[in-house]
This record gives C-alpha cells, structure tokens and sequence, in this order.
C-alpha cells in the first residue's frame, strides 16, 4: 500500500483558488483531490478563496464532492460574501440594493439583511459581479443607478474565466460595460483588493507571514496576495502563462505547471 501523499512546501495556512486551480468547468485539474487531501491529513488551516460569486458556498461543496472533493460548506469564501460583509459594516441593513450578479450574490446580499430592487430609481447601492443570464434591460438599470450616485462595488475586474472551452466572458467585462456606460468605477472588493484576503486571514485565525495563496490569475491572485503579505503560488493550469508568470514582477514565489509539484 503506497503511503497518502504530502505537501512537498513547509506553509502552514493556505488560500486556494477555485477556477483554474481546483477544476476547469466541470473538468478536475490534476491531483486537486489529492492536494486537498494531503491539507485535511496534515491538519493544515485551509479555505476555499474565489472571485466567483456566481454561486453559493453549498454549490460550490457540491461541484467540489463531485470531482471528489468533500469540503463544507463554510471552507468556502466567495466574492459574493466579502461583498455582503463589506457592505454591512459601510451601510447597514435595511438598504435596497441593485444586483448584477449570479445566485452567489442573490442570495448572499437578503440573508445579510439588504432588500433587493431592480429598478433604478428604488435602489441605495448596485452591487455587480458575473451574471451569466444578465440582459440589457437590468444593464440599462444599474448603469442608471449608477449615474445618479449610487456607491457601486464590484465583486471582481476579472476579465474572463476558465472553461472547458476556453476564457468565457467574466465579470470584469460587465463591469467594462457599466463603467463606459456611468462613467465611474467601482470599488472592488474581491481579489487583487485587500478587503477578501483581511475577511479569509480572520476565517483562517492565521497571519499573513504563515499563509500562502496558490491561484492560476497572476493579476488578482498573486499580486492580491502579495500586497496583503502572503506567499505565492501560480499554477500554469488556468489564466496565467509560463511567459507571463517570468515577466510578472515582483515575481511569485513559486511557480509550478499544476498541483502534482505540491505533492512528494
């Protein structure tokens, strides 16, 4: 019987990635399972950290499971909850809030208290991220909102994300379509920006100096990752290229072709 495998790094606390690290679509990338596996019997403090907010904690554990992945729930941060933390210490519930967003923030935003409107003139706050089934009618209605004032965050200026088929459009590119429509900028609360990566250390109970991220985005989750203190890891299995991780500077701290080096 060969003997499980363990992290060939010596880091104590890890952020991970989801999109590009973890899994392409409904397709694993190899040795996710094992990887996280080899976490959970090394009795490493881990969390799930992804600017995807199209989906819910609980979805996200179950498209894990499905690729043999068995997590709760809770080991699961989302964009969409950062957003929803945000929010709730900057301008408390009640407030009516305009989404632009997947069931991720659909859901996260009324459990924190926010009633939700779609129409401009009722709403407080637009808050966007990637919304797959948007169409311009609800478009028309945050960039409108967004006109007359209302503070805007965003949950990521990710341009695209992974697929089985290649890069889809993300939700950086709904935000592209609302800043040339409002003529603004967001605040953007998910990664590279520090307000996600303060909200996962706190999750973690651990300190910057003993953490290490390990994402596929050399824009968001490594340069995120080095502003907030962390060690870094690129995977070449998602958005980032072996040229563009040797041209990043400063540069990360490893850079591997998939999840297989982490292992010995």
């Amino acid at each position: 019987m060969s003997p499980s495998p363990r992290l060939a790094l010596p880091y104590h606390a890890w952020l991970i990635d989801m999109d590009g690290v973890i899994y392409r679509g409904r397709q694993a990338l190899p040795a996710a399972a094992a990887f996280i596996h080899a976490l959970q019997a090394g009795d490493h403090p881990f969390l799930f950290l992804t600017n995807n907010a199209t989906k819910t904690p609980a979805q996200n554990a179950q498209h894990l499971a499905q690729i043999g992945i068995h997590v709760p729930p809770a080991s699961i941060f989302t964009a969409a909850l950062a957003a929803a933390a945000y929010l709730q210490q900057q301008l408390p519930p009640p407030a009516r809030v305009l989404i632009i967003g997947g069931k991720g923030i659909q859901q996260a935003l009324p459990a924190a208290g926010y009633e939700v409107v779609t129409q401009a003139d009722a709403a407080e706050i637009v808050v966007s991220g990637l919304d797959q089934q948007v169409c311009y009618a609800q478009l028309a209605e945050a960039a409108l909102a967004i006109r007359r004032g209302c503070p805007w965050i965003a949950t990521n200026p990710d341009p695209t994300l992974p697929s089985e088929r290649g890069e889809l459009p993300g939700a950086g590119a709904l935000l592209a379509f609302l800043a040339a429509a409002s003529g603004r900028t967001p605040l953007i609360i998910g990664k590279p920006e520090p307000p996600i990566f303060a909200m996962a250390l706190a999750r973690l109970g651990a300190d910057a100096p003993q953490t290490v991220i390990v994402g596929d985005r050399l824009e968001t989750d490594i340069r995120g990752g080095q502003n907030a203190g962390l060690h870094t890891i690129c995977v070449l299995t998602g958005v980032s290229s072996a040229a563009d991780a040797a041209a990043f500077t400063p540069p990360p701290d490893h850079i591997l072709p998939d999840l297989r080096a982490l292992l010995t």
